[in-house]
């Protein structure tokens, strides 16, 4: 089976690891302080804090916000359903709406019309690693008093305008899952520019510790203690996945290089089929990282983009669809009391996307099939 991406993995992330277990030191240390230094120079922020995961770095970056119940969040409706529950989590109200079918992210229009006297942030989704509109997201959001969350899931590398996204909002989450460009198996970053933000979710992700009490801080005893004066967790990276971590990101520009080489070979040879829309070509596009490839089918609608997905398997071709409609999953059309077609544009994409293979030593007979697959599904 040609799977949607293979994890690239060599003798450095077993260096390291050797180098992490040898040390004695596996939970939260060195190698996450490493790790961390690495995202956050390479997305030029001032603060980068590991935990376990996007989902668990999307749940903190609302606490530390203070959202809560009474709140409302904007969010983009075609995405991964944690882009929503982070507001959920806290007590807010997560309010969907609509999506560019071109980009995928964030309808500008429909994310101003859908701002009240309760709104509080909004989540700026860059979707598959392509960058939303920041300049508007954050001139809306300037003008009514509005965090931005980046949800930056998919897109460690990507760019808006030739600067790094991660550091455009308030907050952005970043994920090291195994779909991603690197990987540590489970993981995920938070970045910030914010200083009390950044101790905030330090505190956080460490069951609420606050460091040690003023009077043990200049002169701790073998007794002293940390406070808690906060309401944490324990959503800590450990040591052992960010040595894997720093292995990969030692790789990272080579991948990203070669996403993009195959993404653009995939642009070319996909153009001559009216029927499929390739990732948009613009400005703003030239900072895609392609964490994912995706396609849509512009004639047929969801039945010939499953016939495609069918075809393509029999072949041994792995696709899976773009990602979820939000509105249409089970908890937020019964709590809202949304309908399939409320967010029409979402749930176009929901059921017209397709994400191709994109993988670490693709060769041109590789995406030729693919292609050709492809062909033969919608023209025999």
């Amino acid at each position: 089976m040609m799977r949607i991406i293979e994890p690239v993995f060599d003798g450095s992330e077993l260096d390291n690891l050797k180098e992490c277990f040898e040390s004695g030191w596996v939970t939260q240390g060195p190698r996450v302080a490493e790790f961390e230094s690495i995202v956050a120079e390479k997305h030029k922020v001032k603060h980068a804090l590991a935990t376990t995961s996007c989902t668990a770095g999307l749940h903190l970056s609302a606490l530390a916000l203070g959202l809560g119940p009474g709140d409302e969040v904007i969010v983009p409706s075609f995405t991964w359903i944690t882009s929503a529950n982070c507001a959920e989590y806290v007590g807010a109200k997560a309010v969907l709406v609509d999506v560019d079918p071109d980009t995928y992210n964030l309808d500008i229009a429909a994310f101003e019309n859908a701002i009240t006297e309760n709104t509080r942030a909004v989540v700026a989704v860059h979707l598959f690693g392509m960058p939303a509109n920041m300049d508007a997201i954050r001139e809306i959001s300037n003008k009514n008093n509005l965090y931005i969350i980046e949800d930056a899931a998919c897109a460690l590398g990507t760019l808006y305008k030739n600067t790094p996204i991660g550091g455009m909002g308030d907050v952005a989450v970043f994920s090291f899952h195994p779909r991603k460009v690197i990987t540590t198996g489970e993981g995920g970053m938070i970045t910030t520019n914010n200083e009390s933000i950044s101790k905030l979710i330090d505190s956080l992700r460490n069951h609420g510790s606050t460091g040690l009490s003023p009077e043990d801080k200049d002169d701790p005893k073998p007794y002293s203690m940390a406070t808690f004066n906060n309401l944490g967790y324990n959503l800590r990276m450990s040591d052992i996945q960010a040595a894997v971590g720093v292995a990969q990101m030692s790789k990272f520009e080579y991948l990203l290089s070669e996403r993009r080489k195959y993404a653009d070979r995939y642009n070319y040879l996909l153009s001559e089929i009216d029927e499929i829309q390739t990732p948009v070509v613009g400005n703003e596009s030239k900072g895609h990282s392609y964490q994912s490839y995706v396609i849509r089918v512009l004639k047929g609608g969801q039945n010939t983009r499953n016939k495609i997905m069918e075809d393509l398997s029999e072949k041994k071709i792995e696709t899976r669809p773009g990602t979820l409609a939000v509105h249409r999953c089970g908890y937020y059309a019964e709590k809202y009391n949304y309908r399939p077609d409320e967010i029409p544009n979402a749930t176009l994409c929901a059921e017209t996307t397709i994400t191709l293979p994109l993988f670490h030593n693709m060769n041109e007979s590789d995406l030729i099939n693919v292609v050709d697959s492809i062909k033969a599904s919608i023209f025999n």
